[in-house]
């Protein structure tokens, strides 16, 4: 199974793909890790990210896409940017779109930390590669 993790935040989709299982996997396309749609987007910069999502994801043959789930509400409730490629990717992809709590993560985290052996150093891309691995079978 392929599942990219995407933390959207912002107006930046940061990317994470994995390959394999939960006990078993890899990291794939490492220098594939960030995307961005301006914040007044016009039809021609949602087509190119469109575009580069759809490549990446016929390339490595990516079965789901795992995002953050957004705040609806109170302090920090997600933003347009959020909002929009969100919308963008439930619009476009072929792969199954799924949206993960930050709290799941955390509880996953308790569990089985000791596995997430690829796990990238940088805050982003590590919260990235937590949804990616909750997406794993």
């Amino acid at each position: 199974m392929v599942v990219i993790g995407m933390l959207l935040k912002g107006h930046q989709a940061r990317i994470v793909t994995l390959s394999g299982t939960r006990d078993s996997h890899e990291l794939k396309s490492p220098k594939f890790n960030k995307l961005e749609l301006p914040p007044h987007p016009t039809q021609d910069d949602v087509e190119v990210f469109v575009q580069a999502i759809h490549a990446h994801c016929v390339k490595e043959g990516v079965d789901k896409i795992v995002i953050n789930k957004r705040s609806v509400s109170g302090i920090g409730a997600g933003g347009a940017g959020t909002f929009l490629i969100e919308g963008v990717l439930l619009a476009v992809c072929k792969a199954v779109i799924e949206p993960s709590h930050l709290k799941t993560i955390e509880a996953t985290d308790k569990k089985l930390a000791h596995i997430k052996i690829e796990r990238p150093g940088t805050k982003d891309l590590g919260v990235a590669y937590d949804l990616a691995f909750e997406g794993l079978a």
